[in-house]
């Protein structure tokens, strides 16, 4: 009889935290479906990384900068080649396709090198004319690891539903046991 009301309270616990972690997962975009476009700028001619996760189908992607692309429901990510003469300094909207949901991301075209490629970008590095200058931080990649989006609203309702499911259950084989034994 007391296996059958620990298994009662365990089987109550395990549910109260399977129906937390759906709302713990929902962040933002209730489609799951997320697009990014790396690098964010580029100079007319290069190469950009298009992702798309989250969706169950092919992806289509479209720019008024590059050809349409698709990306296989198989695959996350896909390469587009910018058109040379896209408009440096402009910004450009890419379109990601999931179905009937989309998102734009977008993307900047640099600015233009120096008309006359005998004068240096630098003059304090003139033997490097075509070369920019390195950044000075480190690259920024991703949200930092397991506490990236940390709400401590959810995981302190997550925890008092938990808390309340168990507390439920014990209470309720507490009170038979006592029933029983009168």
């Amino acid at each position: 009889m007391r296996a059958i009301r620990v298994a009662s309270a365990a089987l109550l616990g395990v549910s109260a935290l399977a129906m937390t972690a759906p709302a713990a997962q929902a962040q933002g975009d209730n489609s799951g479906f997320w697009a990014t476009v790396r690098p964010t700028t580029v100079a007319p001619g290069e190469h950009v990384r298009l992702r798309a996760t989250g969706c169950e189908q092919s992806v289509t992607v479209s720019s008024g900068v590059f050809d349409t692309v698709t990306i296989p429901r198989w695959r996350t990510t896909a390469w587009a080649r910018v058109d040379r003469d896209a408009r440096r300094g402009a910004v450009y909207e890419v379109s990601f396709y999931c179905g009937t949901f989309w998102q734009s991301v977008d993307l900047t075209i640099a600015g233009g090198r120096p008309d006359r490629p005998d004068r240096p970008d630098r003059p304090d590095r003139p033997d490097r004319p075509d070369r920019p200058e390195q950044p000075e931080h480190g690259v920024r990649a991703g949200e930092g690891g397991t506490l990236a989006g940390l709400n401590l609203k959810e995981i302190g309702l997550g925890a008092a539903l938990i808390t309340a499911a168990l507390g439920t259950a014990y209470h309720l084989s507490r009170r038979r046991t006592e029933e029983d034994g009168s």
